[in-house]
């Protein structure tokens, strides 16, 4: 079966990752080639080995590798760079010239010099029409106004983050994912925009990258206001320091910490205790019921029977029976007197004829 040899190219630094044909060439991470892309040649650094994949598996419109970059082709890459400052500066100057509300990043030079691209953040939409003219007649090539966001823009500028180390999307990042209020509750921060959001303005992106494991961390930990029966009496359960597995007990108006096997051993030993006591406790001695006559009562006597009383059974006195036959002829008069029910006036049936 047929296989491809395709290899992942960046272009920039914690750029997005595309894939290629290989062909034949012998790469490994770190090495800068020459390929061909929709804008044009481009010049991209190998991050990935070469793997084999089927047919089936590649990408739609997968494009090869042309060359690998020689001497010239880095030396025109660097003198791109300069060119982009000098580009950025002019389009400042005619921005503020014109007083328009945006805000110019960066500029880019394709590797041919083919064309030139303009990233720039603004509030709303902006009309720079005139603005590309004068670019145009300046620099004498094809100009492209991008416009982009704080977080893109943060990416593109880079910087020191609250951290002290250089901002995750310019080292490192290659895609920005969603981060929301949620995770920072998750982890006790304290909700202050100026200590949860990066330069950017936005929420730290490195709030997400410890959000499941202190989901699955303070599963094993009670939550806060919970009151816990320990040996030494009814503890309530104040804070907790999830990563170090510890909990803040508030115990006769004392307070302690308490690491969670500790704690845990403490609750075990408690419900433990009662179940033994219940074992220890002998079980009553269950009454003998015998069958043998008591003393005070006599052959054919029953035992509760006093002398002089006879086993048979005495008739009740007839007044204490109910007046059974009074009551029945009352409700034999009250059914005489219900009137019958009439019957409706329907007309009488005409007697039939016999042909």
């Amino acid at each position: 079966m047929e296989t491809l040899k395709i290899v992942s190219i960046s272009f920039h630094t914690a750029g997005k990752i595309f894939d290629f044909d290989a062909r034949d060439f012998p790469l490994v991470p770190g090495d800068q080639v020459i390929v061909e892309t929709e804008r044009g040649r481009a010049l991209g650094t190998i991050v990935r080995e070469p793997r084999e994949i089927t047919p089936d598996q590649a990408p739609p419109k997968l494009k090869s590798i042309l060359r690998m970059a020689d001497e010239s082709d880095l030396q025109m890459a660097e003198n791109n760079s300069h060119r982009e400052t000098e580009a950025l500066q002019f389009c400042q100057i005619r921005i503020k010239k014109r007083n328009m509300e945006m805000k110019l990043v960066r500029a880019e030079y394709l590797f041919d010099g083919s064309k030139i691209i303009f990233y720039f953040t603004a509030d709303g939409r902006v009309d720079f029409r005139e603005l590309v003219r004068d670019l145009a007649q300046h620099f004498r090539t094809r100009i492209e106004m991008r416009q982009i966001g704080v977080r893109d823009e943060a990416k593109q500028v880079g910087g020191l983050g609250i951290c002290g180390r250089e901002l995750c999307c310019s080292s490192h990042l290659r895609e920005f994912a969603p981060v929301s209020v949620k995770m920072a509750k998750a982890q006790g921060l304290a909700l202050n925009p100026t200590k949860i959001s990066g330069q950017c303005g936005r929420l730290l992106c490195c709030l997400a990258y410890e959000y499941e494991t202190y989901n699955e961390m303070k599963k094993t930990l009670p939550k806060c206001g919970k009151k816990l029966q320990l040996q030494e009496g009814t503890a309530e359960v104040i804070s907790r320091d999830i990563l170090a597995q510890k909990v803040t007990l508030s115990r006769n108006g004392e307070r302690c910490q308490m690491h969670i096997s500790e704690l845990q051993k403490e609750i075990d030993g408690v419900t433990e205790a009662p179940k033994e006591t219940q074992k220890k406790q002998p079980s009553s001695p269950k009454k003998q019921h015998s069958s043998r006559p008591s003393k005070t009562t006599k052959p054919g006597q029953r035992p509760n029977q006093q002398k002089g009383q006879s086993n048979t059974p005495q008739a009740k006195p007839d007044a204490a029976k109910p007046d059974t036959q009074g009551e029945a002829a009352q409700e034999k008069t009250k059914r005489r007197r219900r009137r019958p029910r009439r019957k409706p006036n329907r007309p009488a049936k005409p007697p039939e004829q016999s042909t």
